[in-house]
């Protein structure tokens, strides 16, 4: 008897399954994020999702702009 409880307790900490660890809160961000409040999907997230739209935002136009630049540079040839 005692060695199925230490075989039980083993399984039970070896397990792979997490239960009771973290709440699930799917419900909770999908009405969050389904609510017509006239806010983009991608800003929905707060000011972290902000300020990671505003990066990636200036690093592809920032990437534009040097492309067009290296392909004009390099259109003309030197003497």
């Amino acid at each position: 008897m005692q060695a199925l409880r230490v075989s039980q307790a083993l399984i039970r900490s070896f397990s792979s399954t997490a239960r009771n660890r973290f709440q699930n809160r799917v419900r909770e961000k999908q009405k969050f994020f389904q609510e017509d409040n006239d806010i983009p999907l991608y800003l929905k997230g707060g000011i972290v999702d902000n300020i990671l739209y505003r990066v990636t935002m200036t690093l592809c136009l920032g990437g534009t702009v040097y492309s067009l630049y290296s392909l004009g540079w390099a259109s003309f040839p030197r003497n």
